[in-house]
C-alpha cells in the first residue's frame, strides 16, 4: 500500500482564528509514551492580490503597520518560494499571529512548530519541555520542513523547494544554532530573537553548573531544583498583567515548568558547543535589546529590557556562531523582541523582511 504524502494530513483551524491552521506530526514513541509537534501555518484568508487584499489588512490590528504596494507579492528575482519556520523558547508556544500577519503580508510563507511536549503539542502523559539532549528536535525539525515542502509546492505550483528561513527566540535559539550547524545545507538564513547562548553569569558559572548537576543527571536527570520564582518576564508580556498577550496557563505558566537535571544538563552541554564555537554556513542574524534587567520582583522597567539573558554576554557569543554574522539592536526591546511595545516590534518586522529580501535564496 503507497505511503500517504504528508498533504494528504488534515490540517485543522488553529486556535489563533483566521487564516491559522495546525498539523499533528506522528514522531517516534519515546519512554513516555506517544509523541507529537504540531506545525502551525498562517495562510491568508484573502488571496493576495489588490484591492480587496488591502482592503482586508486596513481591518487587521496591523493597520498602522507598512504594507507591501504590490498587495502582498515581493518579486526577489528567484524562483524559489520563501518560507520562514519560527521556534519557540522555553515554557513557551507559537502565539505571535501578528508577527506571521505581517510576514505573509510580503509574500513569505509562514509556519511555526511546537516542539514535543510544548504547546499545542503537551499531553497530559508528558513532562512538560523534558529532554536530556537537544538533539531530539532534529525530528521534529525534519519532520515540520517535510510537510512545508510539499505544502508550499501544493500551494504555488512551484516544483523547486522552498528557501527556508528559520526564525528561533530563547531556548529555540539554541535549538536552532545547532541544528543549523549539523544540517548546513537545510537553511537559507537563520534569524535569532534573543537566543539563549549561554547561562546567565558567564562559562566559569556554566562550569560549576554542570559540575553540580552532572552526578544528579546521571541517577535522577527527571529531579526537579528548586529556585526563586521570577514572574517578572510573563508580567510583562501577559495581558492579565502588564502586557498585551494572552497566554495559555498550562502552555506558558507564570512561574515557568519545573527545572529538571536532566533537562538541564543537555541545555549546559549546547551552551558549552556554543562557546566551543560553530560553523554555521548561512549568514544568522541575531535581534536583541539594548539592555538587561533580570530580577524576580515587578517594576516597570522590566517592559523596556530583557529579562532572562544577559544580552552583552550573548551578543559576544554570536561571534562564534559563524563567519557571516549580523547583531541587531533594539533599544526598549524585551525578551522576545516580538512581544515588545508595538513602535519596537514594528521596527523588528520591517528589519527581519528587510532581511529576507537581501537573502531570497
Amino acid at each position: 500500500m503507497k505511503e500517504a504524502e504528508p498533504e494528504a494530513l488534515s490540517w485543522q483551524p488553529d486556535l489563533l482564528g483566521e487564516g491559522f491552521e495546525c498539523l499533528e506530526l506522528p514522531l517516534a514513541d519515546d519512554e513516555e509514551g506517544t509523541v507529537t509537534a504540531t506545525l502551525i501555518r498562517y495562510v491568508p484568508a484573502v488571496p493576495a492580490g489588490p484591492p480587496a487584499f488591502l482592503s482586508a489588512l486596513r481591518n487587521t490590528v496591523l493597520r498602522p503597520l507598512e504594507w507591501p504596494s504590490s498587495g502582498g507579492r515581493e518579486h526577489n528575482g528567484s524562483s524559489r518560494p520563501r518560507v520562514v519556520l519560527y521556534l519557540h523558547g522555553w515554557a513557551d508556544y507559537f502565539l505571535q499571529s501578528e508577527l506571521a500577519r505581517y510576514v505573509g503580508a510580503h509574500g513569505i510563507h509562514f509556519y511555526a512548530l511546537d516542539l514535543r511536549k510544548y504547546g499545542r503539542s503537551l499531553r497530559d502523559w508528558q513532562t512538560p519541555g523534558y529532554t536530556t539532549d537537544l538533539g531530539v528536535y532534529d525530528e521534529d525539525i525534519s519532520a515540520a520542513i517535510e510537510v512545508i515542502r510539499t505544502d508550499v509546492a501544493g500551494r504555488t505550483g512551484l516544483a523547486a523547494d522552498p528557501a527556508v528561513h528559520m526564525l528561533a527566540h530563547s531556548l529555540g535559539g539554541l535549538i536552532g544554532a545547532l541544528w543549523a550547524d549539523r544540517h548546513p545545507a537545510a537553511l537559507e538564513t537563520l534569524i535569532l530573537n534573543a537566543p539563549w547562548l549561554e547561562l546567565q553569569g558567564s562559562s566559569l558559572i556554566r562550569n560549576i553548573a554542570m559540575h553540580l548537576v552532572e552526578p544528579i543527571a546521571r541517577t535522577d536527570p527527571r529531579r526537579a531544583f528548586r529556585f526563586p520564582e521570577m514572574p517578572g518576564y510573563w508580567e510583562s508580556v501577559s495581558d492579565q498583567a502588564h502586557g498585551e498577550w494572552f497566554l495559555d496557563p498550562q502552555w506558558r505558566p507564570t512561574a515557568s515548568f519545573p527545572i529538571r537535571a536532566g533537562w538541564t544538563r543537555a541545555v549546559l552541554a549546547g551552551h558549552a558547543a556554543v562557546e566551543r564555537r560553530l560553523d554555521i554556513a548561512k549568514p544568522v542574524l541575531v535581534m536583541l535589546s539594548d539592555r538587561t534587567r533580570i530580577q524576580a520582583e515587578w517594576s516597570e522597567e522590566l517592559m523596556i529590557a530583557d529579562a532572562v539573558i544577559d544580552v552583552e554576554q550573548t551578543a559576544r557569543r554570536v561571534l562564534g556562531l559563524g563567519r557571516r554574522t549580523s547583531v541587531f539592536r533594539y533599544p526598549r526591546a524585551i525578551h522576545d523582541v516580538f512581544l515588545s511595545r508595538r513602535e519596537v516590534r514594528q521596527e523588528a518586522y520591517r528589519d527581519l523582511v528587510d532581511w529576507l529580501s537581501s537573502h531570497p535564496g
